[in-house]
């Protein structure tokens, strides 16, 4: 796609801080981290969202995701990382294009975990039968 700024990183067109390239997949560094490493994985071929790309790359991606994370918790020292995948704009997606979000992470670093909501068994049993009903 033209416009899609992933793309345009994906060919050459666009510079960025590559960590990794293959055929499929390509990781640089996010240029507006939420910590020192914060990596973006994705798929060369252009993709809308998790739910767009195909199924037969993403295990390509995330054979890359499983080895970077060990790459950037070597290079940056972090006692772990957060892999994340935005998928649409409530989500928090800004950028329309299949990524995965690699996060270092360190004791103590500010970062906030989800919140929690109360759910009783009742309702937890009812969203589980219409989960499982809703696959295809």
């Amino acid at each position: 796609m033209s416009d899609c700024l992933f793309c345009k990183i994906a060919s050459g067109e666009m510079s960025s801080h590559c960590v990794y390239d293959d055929d499929t997949v390509m990781s640089f560094l996010d240029i507006q981290p939420s910590s020192p490493g914060h990596l973006l994985v994705i798929p060369k071929r252009h993709s809308t969202d998790f739910l767009d790309v195909h199924s037969e790359e993403l295990q390509s991606i995330f054979v890359a995701v499983q080895s970077l994370g060990r790459a950037v918790e070597s290079a940056t020292g972090a006692q772990g990382f957060n892999i994340m995948v935005n998928k649409g704009a409530a989500a928090g997606q800004m950028i329309f294009h299949t990524h995965i979000h690699i996060i270092p992470r360190f004791t103590g670093d500010g970062l906030r975990h989800w919140p929690k909501i109360e759910m009783d068994d009742i309702q937890l049993g009812e969203l589980s039968v219409k989960i499982r009903s809703s696959l295809k």
